[in-house]
């Protein structure tokens, strides 16, 4: 991979995170559109710890509230003594789907699952889903006022992001919405969410690729993932201010059409499942 290629899925990669279009299903995408080979789960993993120092940076305060919380609860073994202590915790209990599901399809999510007729399926029903979500959400709550099943719903949520083209703050946007989360309460908490989840997996897959980090390809991955996070950091800026006064419409619709255009391509043998 060239800098060049890896300055482009760099910002792939972060611009869209944070947005419920995927941005697996699109490091799977623009390489092939562009003619160049799949960058792979691990690629896709790595760069994701970009996003993350994102989050990390721009959460930075309410991260530091919760972990405080959450190590002072821990030691008074009083886990939900404040609303703070009690949101740590959840977002604990909420990554634990994602890492026991992820651990056990953890090979068809970097082989069969990056089928693009898989992705152009899942961008296409999520996106309907959203859009019930929408329909039916009443939009009346606070991240603060969900109990430990709610939590637990959303996390699930998080984990079926596991499959290509679905997006994981696209499935916990949409099972905010379907609990009457506010949008933009919805996303902030798909953000917190997000955090444990990516910075394991991004760990392990450096650790797995430890041998192959020198030279070009280290090189090349650093910079997309410098890239990813300082265009993350927009894209979460961009996303919550966006919510607090529009729909998720725009996005249902271009997910809608970018999985039909995935299709039409197949079929044109353009691109290669």
């Amino acid at each position: 991979m060239g800098i060049i290629e890896a300055v482009v899925l760099g910002i792939v990669q972060g611009l869209t995170e944070f947005l419920p279009i995927s941005s697996t299903a699109h490091l799977r995408i623009v390489p092939a559109l562009f003619g160049w080979d799949d960058p792979g789960a691990p690629f896709s993993a790595i760069t994701q710890i970009g996003t993350m120092a994102a989050v990390l940076f721009y959460f930075r305060t309410d991260l530091m509230k919760l972990t405080k919380a959450f190590v002072s609860s821990s030691v008074k073994l009083k886990p939900f003594e404040s609303e703070d202590s009690r949101l740590a915790w959840y977002i604990v209990f909420g990554t634990i789907p994602i890492a026991i599901i992820g651990l056990l399809l953890k090979d068809s999510i970097e082989t069969s699952f990056r089928s693009l007729h898989i992705i152009a399926g899942s961008l296409i029903a999520l996106a309907l889903i959203l859009a019930l979500a929408e329909y039916v959400g009443k939009r009346t709550r606070n991240l603060r006022s969900m109990g430990f099943i709610e939590t637990q719903i959303i996390g699930l949520a998080q984990a079926v992001a596991l499959i290509p083209g679905s997006s994981r703050s696209g499935t916990t946007i949409t099972a905010g919405l379907f609990l009457n989360l506010t949008r933009e309460e919805a996303a902030r908490y798909s953000f917190l969410l997000s955090v444990p989840a990516v910075l394991l997996s991004g760990v392990y897959q450096l650790y797995a690729l430890r041998s192959e980090l020198i030279g070009e390809v280290g090189t090349a991955l650093i910079v997309a993932t410098v890239v990813s996070g300082v265009v993350g950091f927009l894209s979460i800026d961009f996303m919550l201010k966006f919510l607090r006064k529009h729909s998720t419409m725009l996005f249902i619709v271009y997910r809608i059409g970018i999985g039909i255009t995935i299709y039409i391509l197949l079929a044109l043998n353009i691109l290669q499942p």
